[in-house]
């Protein structure tokens, strides 16, 4: 099956890769001329512009888009609406806010064009094991490009949905991001806690092992936990700041917006913007009001 690829970054490209193993005809485009060198001698189809991307494909075309969410989807977005034609479908597969991928959705349909949102999960590692995918968008279009979904999949069977009508797929990945980063610091806070119990002696590096085999805790997150323990058991080099990449705040959002509790999201969010702060002004004042009520020692820095 025929289909058109922008953003040819890590996970794009791997995508790109994997779509090319399953004897997909792809056109790229992107404007890294190295990402599209590789591609190439993969057996991808190059090319210098969107417009000769779009060119070289047969109606009704099919471009999938994977660039960073906001001003660079909508430029992608409208630049392709330009040049289309009634029939064809732009498949998203970022981590757009849903309600960005609704809007775009009726608004290329009155261009004659479909949307398709598709929350993709599977990092780096997706190349080898597949994506889970979770599709937004009119039935009849997903149904034409299910050749490409199921490739992308981890099997036929298993790792790919067409969750609902457009914004869906963005709608569950945004849910699936925000219980990864609850996950996530349960995790964290797990092994922090085995850290500090010096007298034990433990290894972290074992004890990950040990819980990834029959465990309840088990996950792919925790192989990835003993992967990374194993590397660098005592985290040497790495800096305790951890990012976010928007999703958790748009969950956090729509939990408000639904009246729909979701503490452990919440305050693993918190936790993430705590971990930026060198020097937390609240912690500061905390010491502060103790020393004033109580008397308490302040801490000065140097000392």
């Amino acid at each position: 099956m025929q289909l058109g690829m922008i953003g040819l970054g890590r996970m794009g490209g791997n995508m790109t890769s994997r779509l090319l193993r399953g004897g997909h005809e792809l056109h790229v485009f992107d404007f890294s001329e190295e990402a599209m060198k590789r591609l190439a001698q993969e057996g991808a189809v190059p090319n210098a512009s969107m417009e000769a991307l779009v060119g070289g494909l047969s109606a009704p075309r099919a471009v999938w888009i994977m660039v960073p969410a906001g001003q660079p989807t909508q430029d992608t977005v409208d630049s392709l609406a330009k040049i289309l034609s009634p029939g064809d479908a732009i498949i998203d597969g970022g981590n757009a806010n849903y309600k960005d991928s609704m809007r775009r959705a009726q608004a290329l349909s009155a261009h004659g064009l479909s949307f398709i949102d598709c929350g993709t999960s599977g990092g780096v590692w997706g190349l080898e094991g597949g994506y889970s995918l979770m599709v937004g968008g009119e039935r009849a279009a997903v149904e034409r490009l299910e050749p490409i979904f199921r490739t992308l999949a981890p099997a036929e069977d298993r790792g790919y949905a067409h969750v609902g009508p457009s914004g869906a797929g963005h709608f569950v990945k945004m849910v699936h991001n925000g219980i990864e980063y609850g996950l996530m610091q349960a995790y964290a806070e797990g092994f922090q806690m085995l850290e500090a119990k010096e007298e034990l002696g433990l290894n972290l590096p074992q004890i990950a092992e040990v819980w990834r085999h029959g465990s309840v805790v088990r996950s792919w997150l925790l192989d990835l936990t003993a992967d990374a323990l194993q590397e660098n058991p005592s985290l040497e080099g790495i800096q305790a700041y951890v990012d976010d990449s928007g999703e958790g705040r748009w969950t956090i959002e729509e939990a408000v917006t639904l009246a729909s509790p979701a503490p452990v999201i919440t305050m693993a969010l918190m936790e993430r913007f705590r971990s930026r702060q060198a020097s937390s002004f609240a912690n500061r004042l905390l010491a502060a009001m103790r020393n004033q009520f109580g008397g308490h020692a302040v801490k000065k820095d140097g000392s």
